[in-house]
């Protein structure tokens, strides 16, 4: 009984209703007007088969893709539009390829990769170690 009676005193009640206000606000924290995290940039589910190369760089090592989705794909930052020339960017002579579909594997410094046809392997420095995806 004592304990209703301090409950609804005067004393109790300005303590009851004081705890009742602080649990009720809430705090908003606004970041301001800054820059915002750009979201993730959805990974593409699949590459069309387009043929229009790229040359593309990821450390020291330079590629010839097929197209600029296969070269994202791969871990790989486009340099320019046009296959890779064997001689740096600065120089050699551009090989064109033909479109045709036939895979080669090829090898190179121990690294292997399929090819859509032995010229595309060819110039990309790489040596032709079988027919077919690797």
């Amino acid at each position: 009984m004592r304990f209703l009676a301090a409950i609804f005193s005067r004393r109790g009640f300005t303590i009851l209703f004081l705890s009742a206000i602080l649990a009720a606000c809430t705090v908003v924290v606004d970041d301001g007007p800054g820059p915002r995290p750009r979201p993730p940039r959805p990974e593409p589910q699949f590459c069309t088969k387009q043929y229009e190369p790229v040359c593309a760089r990821r450390g020291g090592d330079r590629q010839t893709f097929a197209n600029a989705c296969l070269a994202d794909r791969a871990g790989y930052r486009i340099v320019r539009d046009g296959p890779c020339r064997d001689g740096g960017d600065g120089g050699g002579e551009q090989t064109f390829c033909t479109r045709e579909y036939a895979p080669v594997c090829g090898r190179r410094h121990g690294e292997m990769r399929t090819f859509s046809n032995a010229c595309q392997a060819r110039a990309s420095d790489y040596r032709i170690v079988g027919d077919g995806p690797c």
